[in-house]
């Protein structure tokens, strides 16, 4: 390794060497060639003897290998020997320039430039010097001498029109793109610069002539004219747009945008049904992507639109959308938000579930599908889905409660404790799920007739949210049900229709309560909204209004109530009872 750096080192120490022969001999060739005044020859007799080169030398060897304090003081040794020679004063400049000395760094460079001005190299640098201490007058003045010198070199040309346009002197860096356009004909580059400085400008017609020229010189680019188009639409000329739309449609029928744009078109003036079909042709196009599709989407209708005013066109499109891309899982997970939003449960479920086969990374996907699963009560579906689901994503926490959910109702009571009890191990910096972990757990523990950990858990989840209806409302039911807390009880569930007053299960249980109080008017009033407020009132519900009839001391009423709930379900162990002996048993 020791060798090769050595050897490295020494190869860039001789190109630096030759370098620095190279650019004091092209000095000499070039001061050999002019004329020389009398005086000058006098002042050449005067640098006798020849310019020792190992000096220069050794300062560019200390330069080289980060001695810069002694390549300067051996550069100022040189230059006080041979006060003519241009490259010290060069060396010197960019050692102080580095030094951020740049007043210094300028004098030297100029002093350079002032010796040898046909060497471009230190022009070059001084320029740069002048440019970047903000002296764009200088460093423009430096430019105009380089390219009159260089004129096809069109590099400089360049550089002196971003000069012109850091001083804000927009004519004069649009002179030299003419320039530019003289030499090598009208290209994109300085077209559309030309067209955004005239648009800062405010010229517009000029802005206008610069994409038309762009359009002429390459007729067969619909790139550009789809550009002009956009320009004439933006600028109130549709009719102009149109056409040049139109265009864009012959040379390129392919072009993935143009039916885009021309639905653009027709939307902003006003042609809404025009706008559509232009909207399906263009998502019909594989060539167009489903990023483009879907952001384009959104930005002719907003999110309420989609899923009210315009949820039928939504639909046509993202149907269109599955149909080009059916192996694009943003294609189904944007239909699948459709169906979701139109509460169109299995069909968005489905949707999802094919968003997971072509894209199992989202995790958010798997949880939808779970959540799906539990209100189509797929509940087979979501335990073995589940369990994937916890296999991929251990740390989150939700599978754990879904699945808990769907083992407590398939009655894998167990099961549920374990997973939900696992998940709340997981929940992190989130109240309301852990309430809703210790709310199910309350529910799973209450099924097994463990009704000590089932209460404890109610009043965790209570702990965490007070203003939790589903709890307030389980918890008080299942006391009622012991007679045991009653006033606790009536708290709870009052506490719960006062929160959500016109959920049916929460009216019945507030009536139920309210019955065990002997509050029976009230319970009355009550049950009779749980009632009233569904189409299908459950076997429980009807019996327990039948109940309050007879504490109210209407038998025969009560007695068809009781019927009613028969015809529902198996209702209590003493509902046939009830019915046979137009009794109440408790």
């Amino acid at each position: 390794m020791r060798d090769n750096n050595f050897r490295i080192k020494g190869i860039v120490f001789l190109v630096t060497v030759f370098l620095i022969i190279s650019c004091f001999s092209a000095s000499g060739s070039i001061k050999q060639k002019e004329k020389k005044s009398k005086k000058e020859k006098q002042t050449a007799e005067q640098q006798k003897p020849a310019p020792n080169l190992s000096q220069l030398i050794d300062a560019k060897k200390y330069e080289i290998t980060g001695d810069t304090e002694k390549a300067e003081e051996t550069y100022r040794q040189f230059m006080d020997r041979y006060p003519l020679i241009a490259t010290t004063y060069f060396e010197l400049s960019r050692i102080l320039a580095s030094k951020k000395q740049f007043d210094e760094a300028i004098q030297y460079s100029q002093k350079a430039v002032a010796l040898d001005p046909e060497n471009i190299w230190y022009q070059l640098y001084l320029a740069e010097l002048q440019q970047l201490l903000g002296n764009y007058k200088d460093a423009i003045d430096l430019y105009e001498n380089i390219s009159k010198k260089n004129p096809d070199n069109m590099d400089y040309y360049y550089q002196l029109a971003a000069l012109f346009l850091a001083s804000e002197k927009y004519e004069e860096a649009i002179n030299v793109y003419d320039r530019i356009e003289d030499k090598i004909g009208i290209t994109e580059e300085i077209s559309m610069q030309k067209h955004r400085i005239y648009l800062g400008l405010r010229e517009s017609l000029k802005a206008e002539k610069e994409l038309e020229a762009l359009v002429n010189a390459y007729p067969e680019d619909s790139k550009f004219m789809s550009i002009l188009a956009e320009f004439y639409l933006a600028n109130g000329k549709p009719e102009k747009a149109l056409e040049t739309y139109k265009k864009v449609a012959e040379i390129d029928p392919k072009n993935p945008y143009i039916h885009m744009s021309m639905a653009d078109y027709y939307r902003k003036t006003g042609n809404k049904e025009k706008s559509f079909e232009e909207l399906k042709l263009g998502f019909a196009n594989p060539d167009l992507g489903v990023d483009a599709k879907v952001n384009i989407m959104l930005s002719f209708y907003s999110i309420n639109q989609l899923y009210t005013d315009l949820k039928d066109e939504a639909f046509v499109l993202a149907k269109i959308l599955v149909e080009t891309h059916p192996n694009e899982a943003k294609s189904h997970s944007v239909y699948a938000d459709l169906l979701l939003q139109d509460k169109k449960i299995p069909e968005a479920r489905e949707e999802f579930l094919k968003v997971i086969k072509l894209d199992s990374s989202r995790y958010i996907i798997w949880e939808e599908v779970m959540q799906l699963d539990l209100q189509v009560e797929k509940y087979d579906h979501l335990l073995d889905f589940g369990k994937t689901v916890m296999e991929l994503f251990p740390e989150q926490p939700l599978p754990y409660l879904l699945s808990g959910i769907a083992n407590n109702q398939m009655k894998n009571h167990d099961q549920a404790i374990k997973e939900l009890n696992t998940g709340v191990k997981l929940v992190v910096n989130n109240d309301l799920l852990l309430s809703q972990f210790y709310m199910y757990l309350g529910d799973t523990y209450h099924a097994m007739k463990n009704i000590e950990e089932s209460e404890k858990a109610y009043e965790k989840s209570l702990a965490i949210d007070d203003s939790n209806a589903y709890v307030l409302n389980n918890y008080s039911y299942y006391l009622s049900l012991r007679s045991k807390d009653l006033d606790k009880a009536e708290r709870m569930a009052k506490k719960a229709v006062t929160l959500e007053g016109d959920n049916p299960s929460f009216q019945d249980t507030y009536g139920w309560v309210l019955y065990k109080l002997g509050r029976f008017d009230e319970a009355k009033i009550w049950v009779l909204k749980s009632v009233q407020g569904t189409e299908a009132p459950s076997s429980e519900v009807l019996e327990h209004y039948g109940d309050i009839l007879f504490k109210l001391g209407d038998v025969e009423q009560a007695t068809e109530y009781w019927i009613k709930a028969k015809a529902k379900g198996p209702g209590s162990e003493f509902l046939d009872r009830k019915i046979a002996e137009k009794k109440l048993y408790e």
